[in-house]
């Protein structure tokens, strides 16, 4: 229900919004057509529903939707219904249909105030309603009478027709129930006999059935309680007129017919009762009232009530009228007998009487309210009227006197009866006044005296019948004073004077008659009380003089209770603040204050009174506080002020004269009076020497009597108070013990003086001598007294005060010349300026800002600037001054946790102080200068958030200019010395707040730059400028500050630059100057806050944009007109409104606009996107200041907007706006601070949940390791990522930066984002594992990191102390999710740019450099004491189970094995990472670091293990070749083999030859195993494993797991697999996936075919096992043909035919001579058609074929066999249809082709993995396919020549031919070409290194037309080479003197595209490496193939050497740029080109 409570509430404010919420819960509700069965029954939803729905309309005036009025009106109209249980819900009790009826008609009530119309149509169905429930009699009495019980709390509208006809119902039913007498008695005591006839046959909630107990007769006390009359209605039976009414009878309610005397006679008077018959009387009462019963009671209460709501409602006719009055006058006539019965009288007892009591007393109390209500329907003017009013008053008078004399008075319910009877008399009084109102004074007089005689002298409430008479008589005061003065004064002297009379009531009240009256003290209070409440002069000035007078000579005069009443009295008046009785007051009660004084140590001063002292103690000094929290008038509290302060001084000077005494006991109690008169003054202005005289001697004196708290940092513990006289010992014992505690006194006396420092100007009294001059102060000291200047030993204990007061700064020794009241005024001095600064940190009393003026310092600095001061008072100043210092700092620590209001506050100080001291350094004194700038420093060093204060910036850059001497003093010395202090500040300054958050402090600064007029205050601009034009930070090598800062980190930098505003490229190293940028942004911004202004202008001046017309014209006329006039009468602010609201709907559209687009994958126009946020900042900043509330909802929506729409976007371009319009809302609006975090906080967690940028953890965003599936990395393959990955996560890393600026401002000021921030990292390190794995995020995922920590260690500081155990998970958590970053294998990545690989290394050094320095200042002593913590905190101490960790033996030693293990890892990241960033940097620097030892390798891998599995797995491919480290991990799967069989990494570590070879019971687990690579799976086919089944039966498991296309790939390592498949597994595998894929299939039979070949002659004869392969491959290939479906062996038939043509092209050409070959070519292709559209090119089956080009055949040049090229037209098998492509291939015959298919695989494989990291490599793997034996198909590279056909046109080298090509140097087409040069060559310079290809002539290098190189022909690779393998070309790669001259244009290898060439050569090389294995397997599967390139040496076994794994990545770096110089223009190189020339005629 309350949700759906707060659901309406939402709707009603915005009902068009969510209509269709409302329609959703209309249709909750019951349908009127089942309200219509004949029984129905509702369920709890739909009550509830009905319910939300009234709530609804109660709370919205103006709903255009009609369904919930019908839906109210429709249930209201059937709640008939629902006065039978069954409509209810199940088990749905009386209790809750009360409540919901209660609630909805309450609902339906405010709803019928708010619409009329609605309320017309609700008055329609309410009468029936009620008629239904009064006359129910079918159904549930106690329903019905439960909803008339509510109907009675809130009644709906009514017709007046069913008004009459309700109220005549009413009558009738209350006649029914025996409650109306129908005829006159005979006499007054006679009794009317019922007819028992008359009685309702029927029963009904208002009438009862009265049966008789004896039959058919009646009683006596029946007949008295029951009614005559006819059934008729009540209209019928009495009279219409009043006259006739009253005429007819006394007709009584309880039957009894008592005469009512009426009047004051009446009271406490007792009945005759002694006599027979009053006894019977009494009997006969008794009996009446009893035979009611409490349920007839309640109806009738109920019956009274509707009565009177309906005349509240609505006018009936007087005739009922008048009978409704004389009911109601009647049943309150029997309330004197009512109440007049005594307990013991009453049959009843108990909780039965009790409950009658009450029950009678509620009719009473509606019969009164009744009664009113009757009286307010006559015309008040009239003479019936007025007799009425009368009649009433008395009528109410007596009753109020009966409950007043009640036994039952004390019951609540008496009370309310008594208060609301009062409160009828009031009002009848002030609305008839003249008799009537002077009629209820005199009868009230007498009331109020028995209230006063009967209340409770001393409790802190008179009871409820006090506050009654109180208010009555407030409300007859205050509304009578004007127009009936006369009654009301003689009303208040009466109530004064009667303090002096007699009580006549006191005898029956209290027997023992007390020395003072209690109605006469009571008196007293209500009069005081009277007083305030009524707060007029004239009644105080009535009243004070008879007090007044009583208690300087009347019976007050001396010590007794009544001075004390009177005392607090005339002192509550006094707080009036009339002046006359406030001089009066405050001089009495002087005098009497200094009386008390005077007579301590007299003779009569020993038998004093208690009240004597309780007046001193108590009612004086409350009273002297009273009158100072009460005077508001400035006048006053002056001279208040004064006066207080005089009277200490005079009370200090008597109280220290009296010997023995402690003056502690006078001048304390004064305190808290003088604290609260002091509490709104203002020390900082001029302030009058005689007050501040007197300021210095009450300080004086509290310091002498030790008044003021103890004020060393080490307190003793607290001893008993003391608040009266008593002897304390000498004078150096109070001294002492005042400084360093415990406190003596009351509590109350401390708080005060702490108060009142806050109000103290300094104690300066004269500039000149101030402190050398004694006289003044020696006439404080009364030389008679003990403490006088002439007592030596009082001095020097005084001096030692004095030294420990100031910390021990200065000691006693050095204080000899200072006397003893010197030392108790510096003392003093001591006292009030440490205790500024504990109280409240230091503010003073001042303005409603609190700015520099109102630091304490103010004042403590005043001190300093006295002239010619003795060395040893100068030094006691400035010890003080570093005390106050201590004491501001300490309260600044403590209150560190503080959040909210406290918090602001505490910053606000803070900044206070800041700023004056920065003011101060521009004194002329230079030891004020000294000291503000030492004061500064420490509090900048403690509180590094002032750095970032805008008030101290602003007070930095333009306080020295702007501040205005007093005297103008021409002193250039002085310029220039300040002016030189504060450039050295300034600079300081802002270089240290770059430092730690250059976002924030630029902010600030173009914050300030925005405000030119400041500026233009600022006279020497120049100064600044200087300054900031020399402050530049940047990626680059930074000058500003040294050791690594927070601005060091790469993010940082990044969110710095894009919160400059300037449009840096992130990814290019950047040079912010802090000045020119800054003014940029600022100019900018000004812009548009000026836009902004500008339109609103414009807005406001032509009076919005409005259509309407007015009589004087056109609204803009109107606005013109008032634009000439320049009058806005009280227009602007609704303009405003309607300003701000057009805005902000085109802000929010036009940014959910561009959130729209980002999401359907559009990009967003990145300078539109910063010029609309920018703008809806300048908006959003212009209203913070306005009052308006209007559009509140609106700016929240657009403040989210701004906040959520740069994490929408997710590009760094958004981002970088993000941070800049973020860091201008919180510098511009530091208030907004926690709202824009706590945004960015959300919706940085969205991004985790929505898994964008930085945790894109789907393995599709994983960068290489997805991108290189399933053929190099496990697993299946996934399909491109829809957004680049690496985008978001720049976007994230800068944003990343910004919050570490904001951490590093907020981190010691703002608990709350804290918090906010700790949010945001708690759900960042969130188990499981949720980062994303691309390498890419490496920097920004350590940043994280680092963020993590740094919070952590806020956990030391103080304000996150109590949160300490979380932080400490946190900070467990962080390390967890640091070492999971290890668990996946080390990857690269690069995305062509220096500085972002450089960033990345700097994010994880910068992380490494905190670890370990962290781990340094921890020590072991604070692990210990963590580990002790958190084991006791966060571990079980059973199970040892830690909720990150899980089980461990010891957190500390774990602790910290972990952190060692993360520090190595990390250093090894960081290290690789700044190898990639420099790749050519050759310098090490690991060399200089301590060895690790095999035994921390072990504990390295097993803590790894621990942790995680795959961290350990990680770790060894990290150090490969480290055999300790290898070893331990291989023993750590096998021992724990079971938990890891998801992690394919490492099966190597158990599925070795050797497990082979001894059948390892751990192959068992290979069913289980998670599918590895396909280069992995391949390396368990080779002979090594020996054909195992379970290796086998796995690696076919993997094979068959991913798709056949996926490993066509592989299908010559498969093909060859089938040497060794002894248990036809593999075959099987094949023939399956030739079913599965057609295309798998066709490679698959092409490469069988070409594998099948003959020996030719001369060669050795195939080996038996050779044999049985080559016999076996026909059988495959029938096989796959054999298991084709009809629809795949016709497509084999027609793909395999027309390329069998082709290639049969060759054989027809060979006879024929070579000038005929062409033309011959032409025929046969004429010959061969293009049979179906499926057909495809067979070295690229996503090619399709389309036609073959007749005149594209060419014969090739070979040796014997005639190779011919075919030029196809082909489209993209994916791609358009249309798009027809030639591709051009050759056919051979003659040739093996296999070995450039390996060669070719190797290069596709190396550049998948280019591509794959992001290297800028080009390798070309063109297809190459095996047909038949000797016979393939070559893929033409397209758009080449070699360079040897390049040759035959020109003479020149290739640095000429590029210039031919592709124009001069420099210009951007041959750079561009140069550009491709460089990444072919260095990418087939890393695929020359690894495959060693041969024969590199001239033939041999094609060139394509945009400059790329790419290699051809690979017949000589690995160990082989031309002429006999005498590798004669011994460079690892050609690198010819021609190529050289485009690459390294220098020649001496010093260019940057030289640099450039040897980096991606190193970077290629590096990532080649990572995947060594892969590579190393697929050529090892061809090992047996027969290829010539495996015919000699050890070929996989150079291979893996010329990767080096042995070498870290540095060396291999290192190796590689050597293989690069090698290569350099090697002369073999030359020398192979020029014997080629020779032998081939090959152009070199």
């Amino acid at each position: 229900m309350e949700a759906l409570i707060e659901l309406c509430d939402l709707i009603a404010q915005n009902p068009v919004q969510f209509s269709e919420k409302l329609s959703w819960i209309c249709g909750r509700c019951p349908p009127p057509e089942s309200l219509l069965e004949g029984s129905p029954r509702v369920s709890r939803s739909q009550l509830n529903a009905v319910l939300a729905i009234a709530r609804f309309l109660s709370k919205c005036q103006d709903s255009a939707d009609l369904r919930p009025k019908s839906v109210v009106l429709e249930f209201l109209r059937f709640i008939p219904a629902s006065f039978n249980q069954s409509f209810w819900p199940q088990s749905f009790g009386n209790d809750a249909i009360a409540s919901f009826f209660a609630d909805f008609l309450g609902y339906v009530s405010k709803a019928a105030e708010l619409s009329p119309d609605f309320a017309t149509e609700i008055a329609g169905v309410t009468g029936d309603v009620v008629v239904s429930a009064i006359s129910n009699a079918s159904a549930d009495l106690g329903i019905s009478r439960v909803f008339l019980t509510a109907l009675s709390q809130s009644f709906p509208p009514i017709s007046a027709s069913d008004a009459e006809r309700l109220v005549n119902l009413l009558l009738d039913q209350l006649a029914a129930s025996g409650t109306i007498v129908a005829q006159s008695p005979a006499t007054p005591r006679e009794q009317i006999t019922a007819n028992s006839e008359t009685s309702s046959s029927q029963s009904s909630p208002l009438s009862l059935n009265h049966s008789q107990p004896h039959g058919g007769s009646s009683s006596p006390g029946n007949e008295a309680s029951n009614v005559s009359g006819s059934s008729g209605s009540a209209a019928s039976r009495i009279a219409d007129d009043a006259t006739s009414a009253s005429s007819r009878g006394s007709m009584m309610m309880n039957g009894g017919s008592i005469l009512w005397k009426s009047g004051v006679d009446q009271l406490g008077v007792n009945f005759g009762y002694n006599d027979g018959g009053g006894a019977m009387l009494l009997r006969q009462q008794v009996s009446s009232f009893e035979e009611e019963s409490v349920e007839s009671l309640e109806k009738q209460e109920i019956a009274f009530k509707l009565i009177a709501h309906i005349l509240e409602k609505c006018c009936i006719d007087m005739g009922l009228l008048e009978q409704v009055r004389f009911i109601a006058k009647r049943q309150l006539q029997s309330l004197t007998v009512f109440l007049k019965i005594r307990k013991r009288d009453w049959n009843e007892h108990g909780t039965l009487l009790k409950a009658r009591i009450n029950t009678k007393l509620l009719v009473y109390k509606a019969a009164a309210k009744l009664t009113l209500k009757t009286l307010d329907c006559f015309h008040s003017d009239g003479k019936l009227a007025k007799k009425l009013a009368h009649e009433t008053l008395a009528l109410f008078m007596d009753a109020a006197e009966s409950c007043l004399l009640s036994v039952w008075r004390k019951l609540r319910i008496c009370e309310e009866l008594f208060g609301s009877l009062l409160a009828g008399l009031s009002q009848i009084a002030v609305h008839r006044g003249g008799q009537s109102l002077r009629i209820l004074l005199i009868r009230l007089k007498p009331v109020i005296l028995t209230v006063c005689t009967q209340a409770d002298t001393w409790a802190t409430s008179q009871g409820a019948m006090f506050e009654s008479v109180m208010k009555t008589t407030c409300q007859i005061i205050e509304s009578c004073w004007a127009k009936e003065r006369a009654p009301v004064d003689t009303f208040i002297m009466g109530l004064a004077t009667s303090i002096r009379e007699r009580n006549d009531y006191e005898e029956q009240v209290d027997k023992d008659k007390e020395t003072i009256p209690v109605m006469q003290l009571n008196v007293i209070r209500l009069l005081a009380d009277l007083n305030v409440a009524v707060n007029k002069s004239e009644v105080v000035d009535m009243i004070l003089p008879l007090f007044i007078e009583s208690l300087e000579e009347g019976d007050a005069s001396t010590p007794s209770l009544l001075r004390l009443r009177l005392l607090d009295a005339v002192s509550r008046m006094a707080s009036l603040g009339f002046e006359k009785s406030y001089r009066e007051t405050v001089v009495l009660m002087t005098r009497s204050y200094l009386n008390k004084l005077s007579s301590v140590g007299s003779a009569e001063s020993k038998t004093v009174a208690a009240e004597a002292t309780t007046e001193r103690v108590e009612t004086l000094p409350s009273g002297f506080h009273l009158i100072a929290s009460g005077l508001t008038n400035t006048k006053l509290r002056a001279d208040y002020r004064h006066r207080l302060l005089s009277l200490c001084s005079d009370v200090g000077l008597a109280a220290e004269s009296k010997s023995g005494r402690s003056g502690a006991d006078f001048l304390g109690p004064l305190l808290p009076a003088v604290a609260e008169i002091c509490s709104d003054f203002d020390p900082s202005v001029d302030v009058e020497p005689s007050l501040l005289k007197l300021f210095r001697n009450l300080w004086f004196y509290i310091a002498l009597f030790g008044l003021a708290p103890p004020i060393q940092k080490i307190q003793h513990p607290t001893k008993p108070v003391s608040t009266t006289l008593n002897s304390v010992g000498s004078m150096g014992t109070i001294a002492l013990q005042a400084v360093g505690g415990p406190y003596m006194w009351n509590t109350q006396w401390s708080s005060a003086v702490q108060q009142i420092a806050q109000g103290t100007p300094s104690l300066v009294v004269s500039s000149v001598k101030w402190l050398e001059d004694e006289l003044e102060l020696n006439a404080l000291h009364n030389p008679g007294s003990r403490r006088g200047s002439g007592n030596e030993k009082a001095a020097v204990s005084q001096r030692a005060a004095l030294s420990a007061a100031l910390g021990g700064r200065v000691d006693v020794g050095s204080m000899n010349t200072i006397s003893g009241v010197k030392a108790t005024y510096l003392l003093a001095v001591a006292f009030l300026e440490i205790i500024r600064f504990s109280s409240n940190g230091g503010v003073i009393n001042g303005g409603t800002s609190l700015n520099a003026s109102r630091s304490a310092f103010s004042c403590v600095f005043e001190y300093l600037k006295s002239p010619n001061l003795m060395p040893a008072v100068f030094q006691c100043l400035m010890a003080i001054v570093h005390r106050a210092f201590e004491t501001a700092v300490l309260w600044l620590e403590d209150r560190i946790s503080e959040t909210g209001m406290k918090a602001e506050y505490r910053e606000s100080t803070l900044s206070a102080h800041a700023c004056f001291l920065i003011k101060s350094m521009s004194q002329r004194e230079e030891h004020i200068r000294d000291v503000a700038v030492n004061l500064l420093a420490q509090l900048r060093d403690k509180f590094p958030q002032v750095l970032w204060n805008s008030s101290c910036f602003d007070s930095l850059l333009f306080s020295m200019h702007n501040d205005s001497p007093s005297v103008v003093v021409n002193d250039p010395s002085w310029m220039v010395t300040v002016r030189s202090l504060y450039q050295k500040i300034v600079r300081e300054w802002i270089i240290k707040s770059l430092s730690h958050a250059p976002c924030t402090t630029q902010g600030l600064l173009q914050d300030k730059l925005c405000k030119a007029n400041t500026w233009q205050r600022a006279q020497p601009t120049t100064d600044v400028i200087s300054l900031l034009s020399e402050i530049r930070i940047g990626t680059m090598k930074n000058e500003c500050w040294t050791g690594i800062q927070t601005a060091n980190i790469p993010a940082v930098m990044a969110a710095a630059a894009a919160a400059s505003g300037a449009n840096f490229k992130l990814t290019e190293a950047f040079n912010l100057e802090v000045l020119s940028t800054g003014i940029v942004s600022a100019t900018v911004k000004c812009n548009h806050a000026g836009e902004i202004a500008g339109m609103r202008r414009l807005y406001n001046s032509i009076g919005g944009f409005q259509s309407g017309t007015t009589t004087g014209g056109f609204g803009i006329g109107i606005g013109l007109q008032r634009l000439i006039s320049g009058a806005f009468p009280q227009q602007p602010l609704a303009e405003d409104d309607s300003f701000n609201g057009m805005l902000l709907a085109k802000f929010v559209r036009m940014l959910q606009q561009f959130v729209n687009i980002s999401e359907k994958g559009g990009d967003v126009d990145k300078l539109h996107f910063r010029e609309t946020c920018s703008q809806a900042t300048a908006l959003l900043l212009s209203n913070l200041g306005s009052d308006s509330k209007s559009n509140i909802e609106g700016f929240s929506q657009l403040l989210r907007l701004l906040c959520w729409c740069p994490a929408y976007i997710s590009t760094p371009d958004a981002m970088e706006t993000g941070v800049f319009i973020w860091t201008w809302l919180v510098s511009a609006a530091p208030e907004l601070g926690s709202l824009v975090l706590a945004e960015l906080v959300d919706a940085w967690l969205w991004t985790i949940d929505t898994k964008r940028g930085l945790f894109a953890s789907d393995v599709k965003y994983s960068g290489p390791a997805a991108k290189l599936r399933p053929h190099l990395s496990p697993g299946e393959p996934e399909g491109q990522p829809e957004i680049d990955p690496v985008e978001q996560i720049v976007a994230h890393r800068i944003w990343l930066g910004f919050f570490i600026d904001r951490f590093e401002v907020v981190r010691h000021n703002s608990v709350e984002q804290l918090l906010l921030l700790g949010r945001m990292l708690q759900g960042t390190t969130k188990l499981p594992w949720n980062f994303s794995r691309h390498p890419a995020a490496a920097g920004t995922f350590f940043t994280v990191m680092l963020l993590g920590l740094k919070f952590c260690s806020c956990q030391s500081q103080g304000n996150l102390h109590n949160f300490k155990t979380g932080l400490q998970l946190l900070e467990d958590r962080i390390y967890r999710a640091s070492l999971g970053w290890f668990a996946y294998e080390a990857e690269w990545y690069d995305i062509n740019n220096i500085n972002f690989s450089q960033s990345e290394a700097q994010s994880v050094s910068v992380f490494v450099h905190y670890l370990s320095n962290e781990r340094v200042d921890g020590g072991q002593s604070d692990s210990k004491v963590r580990g002790r913590e958190n084991g006791s905190t966060l571990v079980d101490a059973n199970h040892q189970y830690h909720p990150v960790w899980g089980q461990m033996e010891n957190y500390a030693v774990g602790r910290e094995k972990r952190k060692q293990l993360l520090l190595m890892l990390c250093q090894h990241e960081a290290d690789r990472l700044e190898v990639w960033a420099q790749p050519t940097n050759s310098k090490d620097s690991t060399s200089s670091r301590s060895k690790i030892s095999s035994e921390k390798w072990i504990e390295y891998a097993r803590t790894a293990f621990s942790v995680d599995p795959r961290i350990a797995l990680s770790l060894a491919s990290r150090f490969p070749t480290n055999m300790f480290l290898k070893a331990e991990v291989t023993h750590l799967v096998q021992s724990n083999i079971l938990d890891i069989r998801g992690i394919p990494e490492a099966l190597p570590y158990f599925v070795t030859p050797k497990a082979v070879d001894e059948n390892s019971a751990l192959l068992q687990q290979l069913p289980h195993w998670a599918a590895c690579s396909i280069t992995q799976a391949l390396e368990f086919l080779t002979p090594a494993y020996k054909g195992h089944p379970r290796v086998m039966a796995y690696v076919l498991r993997v094979l068959e797991s991913y798709p056949p296309e996926k490993v066509t790939f592989f299908m010559p390592q498969l093909v060859q697999s089938l040497r060794y498949d002894d248990a036809r597994l593999v075959e099987g595998y094949l023939l399956r996936a030739a079913q599965r894929s057609d295309l798998f299939a066709h490679i698959l039979i092409w490469h069988l075919q070409g594998e099948t070949c003959v020996p030719e002659s001369g060669k050795e004869a195939i080996s038996g096992k050779n044999t049985s392969f080559y016999e076996l491959l026909p059988l495959v290939r029938d096989r796959i043909i054999d298991g084709f479906s009809p629809k795949a062996l016709e497509l084999f038939k027609r793909e395999f035919d027309f390329f069998d043509k082709v290639t049969s092209i060759s054989g027809v050409l060979f006879p024929l001579p070579k000038d005929e070959r062409r033309a011959g070519i032409r025929r046969e292709l004429e010959k061969i058609e293009v049979d179906g559209e499926d057909l495809y090119l067979p070295t690229a089956p996503s090619k399709l074929v389309r036609g073959i080009q007749v005149d594209s055949g060419i014969p090739l040049q070979s040796a014997a066999k005639v190779p011919i090229m075919i030029t196809f037209n082909v489209v993209d098998r994916y791609g358009d249809p249309n798009d027809v492509k030639p591709q051009a291939c050759i056919f051979k015959v003659g040739d093996d082709c296999r070995q450039d298919v390996l060669a070719l695989q190797v290069i596709a494989l190396l550049s998948d993995i280019f591509k794959a990291v992001g290297i800028n490599l080009y390798l070309y793997p063109y297809g190459v396919l095996p047909t038949g034996p000797e016979r393939g198909i070559i893929e033409v590279v397209p758009n080449t020549r070699s360079r040897s056909q390049m040759g035959e046109t020109t003479d020149g080298g290739l640095y000429e031919i590029f210039q031919q090509d592709h124009g001069p140097v420099g210009t951007p087409s041959f750079e561009a070409a140069r550009e491709n040069f460089i990444i072919s060559s260095a990418g087939y310079a890393v695929a020359s290194l690894l495959l060693q290809p041969k024969d590199r002539h001239n033939g041999n290098l094609l060139f394509d037309n945009v400059g790329r190189l790419v290699h051809i022909d690979f017949g000589f690779i690995l160990e082989t080479s031309p002429g006999g393998n005498m590798r004669f070309e011994s460079a690892h790669f050609k690198l010819s003197h021609e190529m050289t001259q485009l690459l390294d244009p220098s020649g001496v290898m010093k260019s940057d595209t030289w640099h450039q060439f040897v980096s991606l050569c190193v970077k290629g090389y590096l990532a080649a490496r990572r995947y060594m294995d892969g590579i190393i397997n697929t050529v090892l599967l061809m090992l047996d193939s027969g290829l010539p390139c495996f015919s000699r040496g050890d070929p996989i076994g150079n291979l893996r050497k010329r990767f080096h794994p042995e070498m870290s990545e540095r060396e291999a770096a290192n190796f590689m740029i050597h293989v690069c110089t090698d290569a350099y223009n090697k002369w073999t190189t030359a020398g192979y080109d020029l014997i080629q020339y020779l032998q081939q005629g090959i152009e070199k």
